[in-house]
């Protein structure tokens, strides 16, 4: 199947994932099943049974050993893969900042979803959301065709950047509707991801501890060479997310000459070269997003859709391009930084703040817990705050979307 140059399959967002992994040569898989990921790593568990896939599976009781099965294995120089979802992710905390720490190329797909308590198996984008300062790349899919395409991608990344990546989809609504699917060719993949060689140094005859505890100042090894303390460790992996931008676009337009598609970047856009006001969302909702748009254009209304890819590094120079021209940007979160406002809505404010571009930024939070978010429901929103920009009073608060209380 992966020899043909086109096969389109109609699949689940989270076959699309497993059937990107195992192009990706994964040698070793750690799983904890939980909702409404599991079918991801059910899919992989089938393959290896089967034969298809040349990788170790690993059963573990706990998502925090699945990931830390995951870190010795890309330790000792194995491409690694895992999923997971909501709690299961806070399960996984600690293991998640050591990941970072230890700058492994992991690749993990988060399937979205709300956490507890109280308990909801439904979506919104807080699990991810909440990891955001652990140190990892983390770029978010709106269609089942980018999940495919972005875990491909994600290794190239990972182990161009020696950070790990996250690759984050809404669940239910991607993860398990079925979209068509033109799954990659093997031989394009193999042409895309070299073998994976492996930063860390293993070496029997020059033994050596690996992350041990690490004073706040440099000091010299048993062998006179100056090592870097804490803070300087801190300061290599924060360049590094800096500076990945440039990985992770030369991967999506390599990826787009091999393929004949990409996904923007770290940004993109709909229906904006002309636009004045600009709706803002990461993942599935940017498409319910354009389903808006496409009404409000009908109206004359001069609106585009400003679709988040990268949330980790936060693309701070790609989005003050991408609303130099705008009057209002209605920033929509499925996620809520407790005690301030949205989070991709704060960043955005952030990013503005010393560039001398001033748009109206409006902050929404909607779909929490899996609500259902149609489009009339945003256009409605969008509507409020052009109403209250032309006013000459804009809104500054945040606001929540189809909210009854």
């Amino acid at each position: 199947m992966g020899t043909k140059k086109h096969h389109i399959s109609i699949i689940t967002g989270n076959d699309a994932a497993a059937e990107a992994v195992k192009l990706c040569g994964v040698q070793v898989v750690a799983a904890y099943p939980i909702t409404p990921q599991s079918s991801v790593v059910e899919a992989l568990s089938k393959y290896v049974e089967q034969g298809i896939m040349n990788a170790e599976f690993v059963t573990v009781e706990s998502e925090h050993s699945a990931l830390g099965v995951c870190i010795a294995a890309s330790t000792v120089g194995a491409r690694v893969f895992t999923a997971t979802s909501a709690n299961g992710l806070a399960y996984m905390c600690e293991q998640v900042h050591w990941a970072a720490g230890a700058r492994l190329p992991i690749v993990m797909c988060c399937v979205n979803r709300a956490m507890a308590a109280p308990w909801s198996v439904l979506n919104d984008q807080q699990d991810s959301m909440t990891m955001r300062d652990a140190g990892w790349i983390q770029i978010f899919c709106r269609n089942n065709q980018e999940i495919h395409d972005t875990v491909i991608q994600a290794f190239k990344i990972a182990e161009t950047v020696h950070v790990p990546v996250m690759v984050c989809y809404d669940g239910y609504i991607l993860s398990h509707t079925v979209m068509p699917v033109e799954l990659v060719s093997q031989e394009k993949v193999d042409a895309f991801l070299p073998k994976y060689v492996p930063h860390t140094i293993l070496d029997p005859s020059h033994p050596r501890n690996l992350n041990p505890v690490t004073l706040a100042d440099p000091r010299k090894d048993g062998s006179g060479t100056l090592c870097h303390g804490y803070m300087e460790l801190r300061y290599l992996h924060q360049e590094a997310l800096l500076n990945s931008p440039a990985a992770i676009v030369a991967a999506d337009k390599e990826f787009g000459k091999l393929v004949g598609r990409n996904w923007g970047g770290m940004v993109w856009g709909y229906r904006n070269e002309d636009a004045e006001i600009l709706l803002m969302a990461a993942g599935s909702l940017t498409m319910e997003l354009s389903v808006a748009v496409d009404a409000m254009r009908e109206e004359g209304i001069k609106v585009g859709v400003l679709g988040l890819r990268v949330y980790r590094p936060f693309p701070n120079k790609e989005l003050v391009e991408a609303v130099r021209k705008a009057k209002l940007v209605a920033v929509f979160d499925k996620s809520l930084s407790y005690g301030n406002e949205g989070p991709i809505c704060a960043d955005l404010k952030s990013a503005l703040y010393t560039s001398g571009v001033s748009p109206v930024v409006h902050g929404y939070i909607t779909g929490l817990g899996g609500r259902d978010v149609k489009y009339r429901h945003l256009i409605e929103a969008a509507k409020k705050s052009i109403a209250a920009l032309n006013n000459g009073n804009p809104v500054k608060e945040t606001e929540w979307v189809n909210v009854q209380i």
